[in-house]
């Protein structure tokens, strides 16, 4: 377990709990984890790679309880699809089959249903996955929130499976594919009814056509890859330099931010580093083929926008410290509280 990592003191369940922040971590690694235990749960990466009959393989599953269902750039069918396919991705894998769970209140319209499922169906040819079972629950009115949704996906291992955070070693990159920011401060904005200058988008989409391009690219340097959804970029950062008990350096002036982003967060006293993304990847890569991920990065219309933001370093308190563009440095801590609910 994470030395950082301790059992939750709250007495009840939190909305925290569900961050992706330090609650959450604090609700799986110290409270399910030691009751569920295996050498593949374990690792607690995004997936699990099983390997059945010599035939490797990825499988993972996630929920979605986004509020608004709606919003600029998708909505709660077409997230589904590309959370779980992103997931897949992450460790290497080709996304090939997908299970659909839906549990609807009771008045939920009709029409809404129809649209989302052919947002579902879409997204599902788009990313080239079946779905190819899946459930229908109905519960009482008010004892939902108009639909969640839970999806599993099956992926394919073809090649070497990027280790993960295991793998990841001082003098190792930081990549970045993009922007930070535009799901969570599209869903925050269309929520909480702010009107800003620069219109808002979600990022969501499936990143499979972008790995399969790194991998050949310079698939053998890929330590490990990681879609930094809840709990923002600087989460994602923290739990990889804890497992891998590296440190990570930061270069504020290469981390990218639109500026409809940025804006919105000074305004709201939010950090980008911590606000949800579900198009984005960051990968840590060895130095030997940083150059060339990063040129195939951006040679993808879904990393046109990526930097190399930092490096791995030797540090025995696994810290993340951002380098900022006025000279300065800070520390870079796990989310704590949850500024975001329901985000994805």
């Amino acid at each position: 377990m994470n030395d950082r990592i301790r059992k939750p003191a709250a007495k009840e369940v939190l909305l925290a709990h569900g961050s992706g922040g330090r609650d959450m971590h604090q609700l799986v690694e110290g409270l399910i984890v030691p009751r569920l235990d295996n050498p593949l749960l374990a690792a607690l990466e995004d997936q699990a790679c099983l390997e059945i009959n010599g035939v490797q393989l990825a499988f993972t599953t996630d929920s979605y309880v986004v509020d608004p269902i709606f919003f600029p750039g998708g909505d709660i069918g077409s997230l589904s699809v590309h959370g779980t396919v992103n997931d897949l991705a992450m460790s290497g894998a080709r996304p090939l089959y997908l299970s659909l769970a839906l549990i609807l209140e009771e008045g939920f319209p009709m029409a809404d249903l129809e649209r989302l499922l052919e947002s579902i169906a879409g997204a599902a040819r788009e990313n080239a996955v079946q779905v190819v079972t899946g459930d229908t629950k109905v519960v009482h009115r008010n004892s939902a929130d108009k639909i969640f949704i839970n999806t599993s996906g099956v992926g394919l291992l073809e090649g070497p499976r990027i280790p993960g955070a295991v793998g990841v070693r001082p003098g190792d990159k930081v990549l970045l594919s993009g922007s930070l920011g535009d799901h969570g401060m599209t869903i925050l904005s269309l929520r909480e009814g702010f009107r800003f200058d620069s219109p808002l988008a979600s990022d969501s989409a499936g990143l499979w056509p972008l790995v399969e391009a790194m991998q050949k690219a310079a698939g053998g340097s890929i330590r490990a890859m990681r879609d930094p959804t809840r709990g923002g970029l600087a989460t994602t950062l923290n739990e990889i330099a804890a497992r891998s008990r590296v440190g990570i350096r930061l270069e504020e002036a290469e981390i990218p931010v639109n500026e409809s982003v940025r804006g919105a967060c000074e305004i709201l006293g939010l950090d980008p580093l911590y606000v949800a993304n579900e198009g984005k990847l960051v990968a840590f890569v060895g130095p030997e083929g940083a150059d060339a991920l990063l040129e195939a990065l951006r040679g993808h219309p879904l990393g046109a926008g990526a930097r190399c933001i930092g490096t791995v370093v030797e540090d025995d308190r696994h810290q993340v410290i951002l380098q900022t563009a006025f000279g300065g440095s800070r520390i870079v801590d796990m989310l704590s509280g949850d500024p975001l609910p329901r985000i994805c």
